[in-house]
Formats: C-alpha cells, structure tokens, sequence
C-alpha cells in the first residue's frame, strides 16, 4: 500500500488572506489530488494543523477547507487519517477541544475513528502505526507510555523534538529528546515546516509556502510505502516569495521593459538594491511588476554591496526570523537559547493576526 502523508496545511494562514488562498489551491489543483488519482492513492494521513488558527475559523476558510480537501478526499474513496496538531487544538494544555472534532464529527459527540487526538494504534496494509498527536500537559504521560509500550515500527505524529530545524536554520531547544524516539524504524512528523530528518525522526515538511522564512526551502507531500518503507517526496513547484535583484548597470530600459514578469503573479516580492543610478529604470520595474497583478512589493536597501558577493548577497535580504537570531548571537548574555526560542514564538504567533 502507498500512503499519501501531508501536513501543516494551515487552512486560513495569514489572517485568511484570499491571496494565500488561491495560491495553496493550485497545489491541490494541480499537484496533490492530480497525483493521487494517477497513482490510485487511496490512503491519505495528515499529520497535524489542518487549520491556522486555534481559536476560530473564518466560514470562508471553512468552506474552502471541506470542499477542497476533506471533500475531494472523501468523493474519491480515500480512506483519511487526520492527527490533530496544536494549531487544531482551543487550548495549549489539553487537545479535548479541537477543531476537526468539533467541525467534522457527528452529533452523536463521539470521535470520530479517523481523527486522532489521543495515541492510538492502527494497522494499515498489516503494517502496525502508532498515531501520535500533539503532546501536552493532559496527555504527556499517555503518549509516553503508548510509546514505551507500543511493538509498533513506524510512528506518525505531530511532534516537537529538540535539535530538529524548524525553518532553515532555526532549530528547536524546546521539546521531548530524540531519543525517545530511536525505538522506531521511522518516526514521522509535523510540526516543523522545514523537511528534515536524521535517518530515524523525519519532519515532512508544510507543503507549500507561507511566511517568508519559506523562500527557496522545498515543499511538497510524501509517499510512503508501507512494503519498502520507502518515503517518496513529491514536490510542489509553485512558489508565492521571489526576490530580484537589481542593478541597473547590468540592466537597460529595453530589457527592463520586455522582461516577462507574469511568472510574479500574485506573489510577494522582495526587491534586492545592487545599483540604483536611474530611478527612472527602477520606477519602470515597479510599475511592470504591478502590472501583472502582483500580491505585494517590498525593497531592501541601504547596504553597501561592494562588500559582499554571491552568498552574502543573497543573506542581505533576509527574513525577520533570521534577523532575530542574529541579534540574538550577538547579544553577550548567557540564555541566548532561550531567548532565541522566545522571539521565534512571538513572531509566528504574530504572523496569525497579520492582515495580507
């Protein structure tokens, strides 16, 4: 049996912005389903935070949540698996109350078999799972002895594990050791956006961009296959974050204005400043791009460029969660660990009320 593994999706990111919306769509459009029908995918887990936000859901996202995926997944005979991540859960402490039981179960207030948020063992093809949700106060000694206990080979889960990237190259001091894990043929996870792994725990990664911290960090959805334990990434090749970098002395009006800027589309763009010796050629840019109905412009001046070259130019313009952590090394105090963790928290917590 082949398993199609997908998480953080995130329905609603970005203050339920229409823009993201329509981007995360293409990829069920084009990519995922696509994929499932040609293949005959008739097993699907996600494994945590279907929705963004924790507290409430826009109706619109909503709809867009059951008529776009559990739907499409349900009218073509897909056997679904949802383990519920914290992003689905009402408080911090406890996954009693979450959204996929409250939005998709039925009157009866019985959970439904297909949602899992307590540990639970499944069989899937013969193969033995243990299905792991978010680990919290409430459930921490549940899920530790399910683990202690379980003859279980593979895990799925939403998990926080220390040492493990939560973007490209931000990394978790919070969470249960990897140790824990070692167990397990394969451990695998949500939580994280950054596809990683250490040959025992891998993060499968969100499949599909959403703040910034995203750019260039490959997304997509996995296969697994339960004879070969083999885990096939298939990636999704739209992106919604571009940079471009500017010089005007590597550039003329002609090719300013011929360049086709369609691929920007409803994207957000990052305008990198090499040279600016002719702001007519800069506005010309500016307003080609708005042309093709991009989501949103931003530029990133101010530096001298003579000092850097390739790499350094590139971490020029870089993310605000980079940003941070640099601060952060370059404070002299002892719990920089810490301190660290704590911005990168308040940041994508932030990231939620943020209107697009």
């Amino acid at each position: 049996m082949k398993i199609a593994l997908i998480t953080d999706t995130h329905f609603g990111c970005r203050n339920d912005s229409q823009v993201f919306n329509k981007y995360h769509k293409r990829f069920y459009n084009e990519i995922f389903f696509p994929y499932l029908k040609e293949h005959n995918i008739k097993t699907c887990v996600h494994l945590g935070d279907v929705v963004d936000r924790r507290k409430f859901i826009n109706y619109r996202t909503l709809k867009d949540l059951r008529e776009n995926f559990i739907k499409r997944l349900w009218e073509m005979g897909v056997d679904t698996h949802i383990i519920i991540g914290n992003h689905d859960t009402f408080y911090k402490n406890t996954n009693e109350v979450n959204s996929i039981a409250e939005l998709f179960s039925t009157y009866d207030g019985q959970v439904e078999p297909w949602m899992y948020p307590s540990p639970k063992e499944i069989v899937l093809d013969g193969l033995k799972i243990l299905m792991m949700p978010w680990i919290c106060d409430d459930n921490r000694t549940e899920c530790m002895t399910m683990i202690e206990q379980t003859n279980a080979q593979i895990l799925m889960g939403h998990l926080e594990v220390k040492g493990f990237e939560m973007h490209t190259g931000q990394f978790s001091y919070e969470g249960t050791p990897a140790d824990v894990f070692q167990k397990f043929d394969m451990a695998m996870s949500g939580h994280f956006h950054h596809k990683s792994d250490n040959g025992n725990i891998y993060y499968l990664g969100n499949p599909y961009q959403i703040t910034w911290s995203d750019y260039k960090d490959t997304r997509g959805f996995h296969i697994f296959d339960t004879e070969t334990r083999e885990l096939d990434h298939i990636v999704n090749p739209f992106e919604i974050f571009h940079k471009i970098y500017y010089d005007d002395e590597n550039l003329t009006l002609e090719s300013i204005q011929n360049e086709d800027y369609s691929q920007y589309q409803n994207c957000f763009i990052k305008i990198v400043i090499v040279k600016r010796n002719n702001p007519f050629w800069f506005d010309t840019l500016i307003d080609k791009l708005y042309k093709v109905d991009v989501a949103d412009i931003s530029v990133a001046e101010n530096f001298d460029v003579d000092l850097l070259d390739g790499e350094d130019l590139i971490n020029e313009a870089e993310d605000t969660m980079t940003i941070l952590s640099k601060y952060v090394e370059s404070l002299s105090i002892d719990n920089k660990k810490e301190l660290d963790f704590l911005l990168q928290t308040l940041y994508t917590e932030a990231l939620s009320v943020e209107t697009v």
